[in-house]
Order: structure tokens, then C-alpha cells, then sequence
């Protein structure tokens, strides 16, 4: 079972709304600052939204205010609630997962296709 998987893409009219899903397998999930990236073709993959074991967050500022980043740890499952998308914000979205600790492994999910268009 693959440490990670992405789901709740999908195709969206702009100014509507998605929310993606990060499943982790693996047990320890709240030892794991948690990330969302996304990256369309031709270009590097960038941060979108993080969520650190404690609860902070950070967004990028071409999300702040729409983008909504959050986790469950008692369901090994982190999410991102994306409203009044636009379709620059049509990408895949990975989910990575950061340990708090270097001995420990570093995941990556598969990615969930997100399009926004008319």
C-alpha cells in the first residue's frame, strides 16, 4: 500500500470549489509536518499550503484567503479545501509528508489531477 495517496480531484467551473485528500498508511502520522504541492507541466512543483505537527500553517500567497490546509491525525488523513478556485490553480496536487526527525522516511504521494475550466 503506497505511503501516501491523494484523492478528490477533479474538473471545476472557476469560482467553484474542491477538497483534496492526503491518506497516510503509515502509523505514526503525527510525527509528520505535512505539505501540499502542485505542479503543471514545464514548470518545478511548488509549495501551495503546510501544516506542521502542531497545527501551524503556512499558505502561498496565490492561495492565501482561498486555500484552507487542516488534519485529522486520529484519521491519518490531511486536507485541502480550495474555494473560488481559478484555472491557474489547475495543476496536480501532491501531498508530502516531512518527518520531524532525519532518521525517518520522507513520502510523497502520487498526485490527484485538479482542472479548472469552463
Amino acid at each position: 500500500q503506497a505511503p501516501l495517496v491523494e484523492s478528490g480531484g477533479g474538473l471545476v467551473q472557476p469560482g467553484g470549489s474542491l477538497r483534496l485528500s492526503c491518506a497516510a498508511s503509515f502509523s505514526i502520522f503525527n510525527f509528520y509536518h505535512m505539505d501540499w504541492y502542485r505542479q503543471t507541466p514545464g514548470k518545478e512543483r511548488e509549495l501551495v499550503a503546510a501544516i506542521a505537527t502542531g497545527g501551524q500553517t503556512n499558505y502561498a500567497d496565490s492561495v492565501k484567503g482561498r486555500f484552507t490546509i487542516s488534519r485529522d491525525n486520529a484519521k491519518n488523513t490531511m486536507y485541502l479545501q480550495m474555494n473560488s478556485l481559478k484555472p491557474e490553480d489547475t495543476a496536480v496536487y501532491f501531498c508530502n509528508a516531512r518527518p520531524v526527525m532525519a532518521s525517518m522516511p520522507h513520502y510523497w504521494g502520487r498526485g490527484t489531477q485538479v482542472t479548472v475550466s469552463s
